[in-house]
């Protein structure tokens, strides 16, 4: 039994370091994207630059979340986010494309997210 509680533990210790050390991509393409595992938004305000720093500095603001790549100063992006227990990384994308801006985020790991993209985004957008 203790054998077994040993090896159990190294495997769970084995995935939980494989979740925090792997590298992240930090651009993605659209197609590489299933419905099951990602949300996107597009907006288009009035200011689309004024909207992208709002964002930005909410995203930013967000627990366990810090930037990959990018800047608003840049027009795109990235930003990883860990879920509170295991560190599972979901990364967002917020990039200007022309007059219109666009908030993508995505599960690294697994066929579905659950649902938290969507209500962490939709919790940006919705804030002050």
């Amino acid at each position: 039994m203790g054998v077994a509680a040993l090896l159990l533990l190294a495997l769970l210790l084995g995935v939980q370091l494989y979740v925090r050390l792997a590298p992240l991509p930090s651009r993605t393409e659209a197609d590489d994207l299933s419905p099951r595992n990602s949300f996107a938004a597009v907006l288009t305000p009035a200011d689309p630059g004024a909207e992208m720093a709002r964002l930005d500095a909410r995203i930013r603001a967000t627990p366990r979340t810090r930037v990959l790549a990018g800047s608003p100063a840049e027009g795109r992006v990235s930003y990883v986010t860990r879920s509170l227990l295991w560190g599972f990384p979901d990364i967002t994308d917020l990039w200007l494309e022309g007059a219109a801006l666009h908030l993508r985020g995505h599960a690294v790991y697994g066929r579905s997210d659950l649902g938290v993209n969507r209500r962490r985004i939709e919790t940006w957008l919705a804030g002050p």
